[in-house]
């Protein structure tokens, strides 16, 4: 199994990996297709593109941006060219706009606010984030369509894509690498055998694909973006968009303990970390997937406390997001990180997994170790739902990736302490969290029709 670290780490713009970052780039996919299409076929005078939005993406699409997403994306724009740009400014003018230029012959009707539909039926049978993009002639005909499925972190695919799966994500064949790591055990024994470290080995696969200037470019990209975000979300202060009115909290506690550093403790420092980088998310601003948006925040904060605080190297940031990578892999290709599949466990629950794998590892922990210390923080958020109020990815969001943050350095504490041998391997935690996700009700898989979505009480 292989997915590369720079594509499961995306630099892209909130408020969700899976319900923002991945209908964008299926909308922008959509859009090249017309334009091939109209390139090779006759085509009527009058051309309407329509997107149905079905399952997860039809309930919490309006709360999570779905609608500007594809409006962004029907335009040709992705989420790695938005992420310094004023979005707003940008989606505001193209939500006005009635019809998209394809060529200078070809102009076709789009009118978001009519022809992007949230329907709230069944989801469809694939996959929860379930997306119908279609090309309609002026009977209504369709001339060209395509399926697409949100699957988590910014990743899509097609309808006969998705049913070639075995995973929940297309991977490369076993010999494509060196290490072809199908599991935590497979990952451990491979390590044993070669005397090399997790990072390693992952750097290793990373270099039959790409230069090591490339790769420690990569890697230092998206340290730089997820540092970027973390201090933006530390300065900025207001109210966070959508109605709730949900005032930022990072920027005051950060003041706090910045004031009073001798009162501060790890938690403090880490839930300011995460917390700014959640609020950003929740703005819609640029964050790196971590592995989702909605999970933006732990990873970052673990990384930030560790250089401010611990005097961590660049190179061992390398080194932590290489193994954040490698164990977040195998968790997205043994279960799911996708909060509409499996709910928060497969969001923040994997997050903490790979926070605490990465500083295990930088903080001199053996193979057994780190995957001690990922077993240990993904076990202890099973069964976490996914229950967003008022479809946001704010309450309890931003909190929760704050706790995320403070359970990976705890796991990567108490494993470093032990000798790696525990009970429950990390592979058996993983499948315990994909079967927990399989029988958890869709009220708590992103859909906000349960948990605290509907406990709120108006006074």
């Amino acid at each position: 199994m292989f997915i590369s670290v720079l594509d499961l780490f995306k630099i892209g713009i909130g408020p969700s990996s899976s319900h923002t970052m991945g209908p964008m780039v299926a909308a922008k996919d959509f859009r090249d297709r017309i334009q091939d299409f109209v390139v090779n076929h006759a085509v009527p005078s009058f051309l309407q593109v329509r997107c149905t939005l079905r399952g997860s993406l039809a309930f919490t699409g309006k709360g999570h941006a779905t609608d500007r997403a594809v409006t962004l994306g029907m335009h040709q724009y992705t989420p790695l060219a938005l992420a310094k740009l004023d979005v707003n400014e940008l989606f505001e003018k193209l939500w006005q706009q009635k019809t998209i230029q394809v060529n200078q012959a070809t102009a076709i009707h789009f009118n978001p606010p009519e022809d992007i539909v949230f329907d709230r039926g069944e989801p469809l049978p694939e996959h929860p984030n379930g997306m119908i993009f279609q090309l309609l002639d002026e009977t209504g005909k369709t001339l060209l369509t395509e399926t697409y499925f949100s699957i988590g972190g910014g990743f899509i695919n097609t309808l006969s894509e998705i049913g070639q799966l075995v995973a929940p994500i297309k991977m490369e064949i076993t010999t494509s690498c060196g290490f072809p790591f199908d599991s935590a055990n497979q990952m451990m024994k491979m390590s044993a055998d070669s005397g090399l470290s997790i990072a390693a080995m992952k750097r290793s696969n990373e270099l039959e694909r790409m230069s090591e200037r490339e790769l420690n470019d990569g890697l230092d990209a998206i340290w730089d973006a997820m540092r970027t975000c973390l201090e933006k979300g530390l300065v900025a202060e207001g109210r966070l968009p959508g109605g709730l009115n949900i005032k930022r909290r990072a920027h005051s506690l950060y003041q706090q303990l910045q004031t009073n550093p001798q009162k501060a403790n790890l938690n403090d420092w880490l839930c300011a970390y995460a917390m700014a980088v959640n609020e950003e998310n929740a703005a819609g601003h640029m964050v790196v997937t971590a592995p989702t948006n909605g999970a933006a925040g732990v990873i970052p904060a673990v990384i930030y406390y560790a250089v401010r605080h611990e005097n961590t190297t660049l190179e061992q940031v390398r080194d932590f997001l290489l193994v954040a990578g490698a164990i977040g892999g195998l968790i997205k290709h043994n279960s799911s990180i996708s909060g509409a599949e499996v709910g928060c466990q497969g969001e923040v629950g994997s997050a903490s997994a790979m926070a605490a794998a990465g500083l295990c590892a930088i903080k001199g922990g053996t193979t057994a170790q780190i995957e001690n210390s990922a077993e240990i923080a993904l076990e202890h958020h099973l069964g976490m739902t996914c229950d967003p109020v008022g479809s946001l990815v704010q309450v309890p969001c931003i909190e929760r990736n704050g706790f995320g943050a403070i359970k990976a350095y705890t796991a990567a504490s108490l494993a470093i302490r032990g000798d790696g041998q525990h009970f429950m391997s990390l592979d058996n935690c993983i499948a315990a969290m994909k079967q927990t996700g399989l029988e958890m009700s869709v009220k708590y898989k992103e859909t906000s029709l349960g948990g605290l979505a509907v406990s709120i009480t108006e006074c």
